[in-house]
């Protein structure tokens, strides 16, 4: 049997998720805070989409849930194992095994040397996937007669697609993506998001940054940071909700920003409700 059937059933629990999640980067001008103590949860069976501007934390939230980053403080969750109390070797193994990741820049995702079919049976190889589903995975994302082309004969689109099929052969329990549909036309965007849905569907937690308005109608729920905190999270085709961390930090919206040129906000609890209004306006 094949690791998808062996391990699919019913998606029980969170397959990833964070708790007061830093990440900070030295430089020669001070340190960057690029996460501010994340609080979010990503759901097994579910296409997550993570947006937000330039410079809001996606990348970086994105590298440390592939595991491809230690996190500066907070916790992460793989399943139920802490990140932070695992040695090289079993972040090894959970990097080869359940977490699968594809960056940017697809050719960072890839092997040179390597043929398309055999870079997705490299990975089959590394999760005890069947080596026959490469090939039917490679058909599905439009790549079947490339199966003998190496990187530099692909084009990138091709890439793209074919990173893809390499991180989600075997049906990881996390696939990671850093925006990827960006580059593509309409026609290869729609395989990889039909992939990633199918993979959903087969249990796994599918996590992706985008820009790209089709990535976030694909998706199941979106996760919306900015200044390396979530800002709002929402349900497809629902209403957007203003995030809470432990510690009770809550980032308004910009619009709701202007109502308080001064930084400072009244706190008025009533009842079932909370009401913040500019310093010096009546109830």
């Amino acid at each position: 049997m094949s690791s998808v059937g062996a391990r699919r059933g019913a998606a029980t629990g969170p397959a990833a998720r964070c708790a007061r999640l830093v990440k900070i980067y030295p430089s020669a001008t001070g340190e960057t805070h690029a996460l501010r103590g994340i609080e979010a949860t990503f759901p097994a069976g579910a296409l997550t989409a993570v947006t937000g501007p330039s410079g809001s934390g996606k990348s970086s939230l994105l590298s440390v849930l592939a595991l491809r980053e230690r996190q500066s403080g907070g916790e992460l969750w793989i399943g139920p194992r802490a990140v932070s109390a695992l040695g090289a070797r079993a972040l090894r193994d959970l990097r080869r095994r359940d977490v699968a990741s594809v960056a940017q820049r697809p050719t960072h995702s890839l092997f040179d040397h390597l043929t398309a079919l055999e870079q997705v049976e490299q990975s089959a190889r590394l999760r005890g996937a069947d080596l026959a589903d490469c090939r039917t995975l490679l058909d599905r994302l439009g790549l079947a007669n490339r199966l003998r082309a190496r990187n530099r004969e692909l084009s990138g689109g091709e890439q793209q697609r074919l990173a893809v099929a390499a991180a989600v052969i075997g049906v990881p329990g996390l696939i990671v993506a850093d925006e990827p549909t960006a580059e593509l036309d309409d026609e290869s965007s729609q395989l990889v998001l039909e992939e990633l849905r199918r993979c959903a569907s087969l249990g796994a937690a599918v996590v992706f940054a985008t820009h790209d308005h089709r990535g976030v109608v694909a998706a199941d729920r979106e996760l919306h940071l900015r200044y390396g905190v979530v800002s709002t999270e929402s349900d497809a085709g629902g209403p957007a909700t203003a995030s809470i961390d432990s510690t009770g930090r809550l980032q308004l919206p910009p619009q709701a920003l202007a109502l308080f040129p001064e930084g400072r906000a009244r706190l008025v609890v009533e009842g079932r409700g909370v009401w913040l209004l500019p310093p010096g306006t009546g109830d």
